[in-house]
């Protein structure tokens, strides 16, 4: 046997080659034990490449106890084995082979949570993206799709509860006293989807009729205790089983479908055929523990999961570059699921926000790359914004391009020709254009160019003629020489001076109130003729395309939108653009936070939002709330970030005084009335603590009271979360008061005391630094549970920009001491808070240094793992 020690190596696309062999079939016998858990598996592989000698397989992570090629056992001569491959000589000649290996691990000491591990007593596993090579030594690739049977022997009376993927085939109690079970799952996936889950769990059970007339039987396990906290998510899964097979024809194809919650989870969720892994966050919920935003959070996962059965499990990934394939098409069905489930124009809303605040500065910055990456040196590191949100408004947009009827048609036929198999992007465009007759040649930009298009627009009209003409030019700085146009849909319709849709007088669309154009050039004019007086134009309706609009308007074209577009999102867009625009003026002209002035034209719109009643609540409460500060340092060149701050304040007060008496009334009758026109209670909550933030901003003492009233008054926890996010800023005794209130009522539920540690870390009083560093001595806090870990630093390093970019440096210290900590234990949750750090170029000199100096910091840090090098070196570098 000969020891070799594998380099990090970068991966490339244009490298793939399709495996050696391929494995069509493994049985699975997992042994589970207190000390050490052994693995046996036996492989039958088919040769795959005529000219191969050998066949080389994953392992980490993992000791080696034996193998046996056709049931002779090798010697270590035979074999060679280093730290990550288990490398078999395989003659030529070899056409089939089976393979048996034994492995040992010992799932408790894994404190990366991948692979195989232990999670409050009980066994689980994450695989994606390269766990199962964790587990036992496997062609750990997507492509390689093999049909898994499982048997799980265990102690019944410690894990009552074994399960894995598929069907249940066999229950046995073996003649030492053990537990024997043992699952088939028929449909071949790669070892990502694989799963395994041993425990004491309580189990919440229900069914589900398909389409076809066939029950299949729904469970979700839990730990005891929290049996009453399913029901939500149970009927989040059935919505999403019945939506899928009526919006796209998808039934589900097992016997049973299973959810497991666990506390210690990387990720949000795992799509595991027939049996997904969720994070607790995203399962348990009863108004008296979750806020209506944590109910939504699990619909929206629960729906993500179950549809990735066929958009993902059924049909994955050839290689992990075509990532996308699988997540951003399911982002985009689950927020289509979560706006026909909910306000469409809030979800939308939501879905931008979602991607502006974390796509677009990943965009800009050092760790820009295409929705397909061409390589990478850690998969789990492209687990990103870009890869998901982006790549769900890629899908939109081809949704948008060819409409309902043709996109249902294209995804029909790539259901039908590729089920079964492992798949790139390029096939799954392929089977759009082929199903739906529509040519996407220059479409397919989108998916390998990096980089948020900047759309700059002017304006003309000819009062000789009554032509109106828009002009429309494309840049993109990230795709350098490279640039070539993209296809961008865009949405438009045209607005007459009392905000009325204007009928296309002419053209291909004529008639029509709203269409949508393609802008396949550089520079492209679109012109409208026979119009009596100049239109307002009202472009990229819904978001119709994930760009960045440069447009000379001035604040009285923005405001005339922000009142009274009929488009809602353009109207929300409109406001946000308007607010941006007055507080970047303020900042520029150095205007002090007391002097400043909101103008009429704003203050005008905004009154007719707060006063019109036939709104949506919701999307009243998202209207009028100001952009955030990180969405207005997204438009500066060089980040100010205390002016930033010290502005958005100032008119957060002022808006308080301006319409204190209505904001007052707003909250009475919300608390008071039902929601109009069959409106969720949840949007009367949500405009009712909109009110309510901006009465605490007045920073009269009174409202400070009225929350604490709301707080200890309420039966829900959306009410009790807002009144402690409203006083968290302040500095008074009521907020102690009630923080300490909170803790002590719910100190015993681990995802409200997350939220507890959330509203601390992100509130912006003086002592936030020192607050956070108090945080983390706190007996609650433990940098070995991802939640608890993503509650204070991850919302502190994102969610409190003014105290992370503290100019002492010591917000980037908190991180950086993180980092190193968390590379020692679990290297993915270490990189994935990397990225904050790597914004250092849009921020001023001495913030610079601070940040590249925690940068090399990381770097220099011993035994750096390959997850945190890849971020931490593309951050300071690229």
């Amino acid at each position: 046997m000969s020891t070799t020690t594998a380099q990090p190596a970068t991966i490339h696309l244009k490298d793939y080659k399709e495996p050696d062999f391929r494995i069509e079939t493994v049985h699975l016998t997992v042994e589970l034990g207190e000390e050490t858990t052994l693995i046996t598996s036996r492989l039958t592989l088919k040769r795959n490449n005529a000219q191969a000698e050998k066949l080389t397989l994953n392992g980490e992570h993992l000791k080696l106890l034996s193998v046996a090629m056709n049931d002779k056992p090798l010697t270590p001569d035979k074999y060679e084995l280093s730290d990550k491959l288990l490398s078999l000589p395989v003659p030529p000649s070899q056409k089939e082979l089976t393979l048996d290996i034994v492995t040992e691990t010992r799932p408790q000491d894994n404190t990366a949570l991948e692979g195989l591990y232990k999670s409050s007593g009980n066994f689980c596993t994450q695989c994606e993206a390269q766990g199962f090579r964790r587990i036992t030594y496997f062609l750990d690739r997507p492509d390689v799709m093999a049909v898994y049977t499982t048997i799980i022997i265990g102690d019944g009376s410690r894990y009552p509860v074994m399960l894995s993927n598929g069907n249940l085939t066999e229950k046995v109690t073996l003649d030492d006293g053990r537990q024997s079970v043992t699952w088939h799952d028929p449909h071949p996936k790669p070892a990502y989807l694989f799963a395994l889950v041993a425990g004491d769990l309580a189990c919440v059970e229900d069914s589900f009729k398909t389409r076809s007339g066939r029950d299949v039987k729904l469970q979700i396990f839990v730990e005891k205790g929290n049996e009453d906290k399913c029901e939500h998510a149970m009927l989040s899964l059935k919505k999403a089983m019945k939506w899928d097979e009526e919006k796209y024809g998808r039934e589900y194809d097992l016997d049973i479908f299973m959810i497991v919650a666990v506390s210690d989870f990387n990720m949000g969720a795992m799509e595991n055929k027939g049996l997904n892994v969720f994070n607790s966050k995203y399962v348990l919920a009863s108004p008296e523990t979750a806020t209506d935003a944590d109910f939504d959070g699990i619909e929206s996962v629960i729906a993500h999961e179950y549809f990735h059965n066929w958009t993902g499990n059924r049909i994955t990934c050839r290689d992990w570059f075509q990532l996308t394939l699988k997540e951003g098409l399911t982002v985009f069905r689950d927020q289509q699921f979560s706006a026909d489930m909910n306000s469409a124009a809030v979800q939308r809303i939501g879905d931008v926000q979602r991607l502006r605040a974390a796509q677009f500065p990943e965009d800009a910055g050092p760790l820009a790359h295409p929705i397909q990456p061409q390589s990478y040196v850690e998969i789990n590191n492209f687990y990103t914004a870009t890869v998901y949100e982006k790549g769900a408004e890629v899908i939109r947009m081809i949704h948008t391009l060819l409409g309902e009827e043709k996109f249902r048609k294209g995804m029909d036929l790539y259901f039908e020709r590729h089920d079964g198999q492992a798949v790139t992007t390029e096939e799954f465009v392929s089977a759009l254009e082929d199903g739906s007759g529509v040519n996407l040649t220059q479409f397919r930009r989108w998916y390998i160019t990096p980089g948020t298009p900047e759309i700059t627009v002017s304006e003309s009209f000819d009062e000789k003629r009554n032509t109106y003409s828009l002009s429309f030019t494309q840049k993109n700085t990230k795709a350098g020489d490279d640039f070539k146009p993209l296809h961008i849909p865009l949405k438009l319709g045209l607005l007459d001076d009392e905000g009325k849709s204007i009928a296309f007088p002419d053209g291909p669309f004529k008639g029509e109130t709203e269409a949508v154009f393609s802008l396949t050039e550089e520079t492209q004019d679109i012109t409208f003729s026979g119009l009596a007086s100049r239109p307002q134009s009202s472009l990229f309706r819904g978001f119709s395309a994930p760009v960045k609009i440069r447009q000379e308007m001035d604040d009285g074209g923005l405001a005339f939108l922000f009142a009274k577009d009929e488009d809602l999102f353009n109207r929300w867009d409109a406001g946000q653009r308007l607010a941006s625009n007055i507080l970047l003026k303020q900042i520029e002209n150095g205007t002090t936070a007391e002097d400043a002035d909101l103008p009429s034209p704003f203050l005008s719109a905004f009154t007719n939002i707060l006063d019109d009643k036939n709104l949506d609540r919701a999307f009243t409460a998202s209207a009028l709330t100001l952009p955030g500060e990180q969405d207005i340092a997204q438009k500066m060149q060089v980040v100010e970030v205390d002016a930033i701050h010290a502005a958005r304040d100032a008119a957060r007060r002022k808006l308080g005084l301006t319409f204190e008496e209505k904001w007052r009334q707003v909250y009475e009758d919300c608390a008071n009335a039902p929601s109009p026109n069959n409106q969720p209670e949840s949007s009367s909550r949500r405009l009712k603590n909109t009110a309510l933030h901006y009465l605490i901003a007045t920073g009269r003492e009174d409202y400070y009271t009225l929350a604490k009233t709301q707080y200890l008054g309420s039966d829900n926890m959306t009410d009790r979360v807002a009144a402690l996010s409203g006083l968290s800023d302040i500095t008074h005794a009521i907020r102690d008061e009630m923080f300490a209130d909170y803790y002590q009522k719910w100190q015993q539920d681990p995802l409200i005391v997350d939220k507890w540690f959330s509203l601390q870390a992100m509130a912006t009083r003086p002592t936030a630094i020192a607050d956070v560093k108090a945080l983390m001595q706190h007996p609650a806090f433990t940098l070995k549970n991802p939640n608890r870990l993503r509650s204070l630093i991850g919302a502190f390093a994102s969610g409190n920009p003014v105290y992370f970019h503290d100019k002492s440096g010591d917000g980037y210290r908190i991180l950086s001491d993180v980092i190193a900590e968390l590379n020692k234990t679990n290297p993915q949750i270490a990189a994935r808070l990397v990225a904050p750090l790597g914004q250092w170029r849009r921020y001023d000199t001495d913030r610079q240094e601070l940040m590249k100096g925690e940068l090399e910091k990381i770097l220099n840090l011993s035994e750096l793992s390959d997850h945190v090098y890849e971020m931490a070196n593309k951050s300071l570098h690229n």
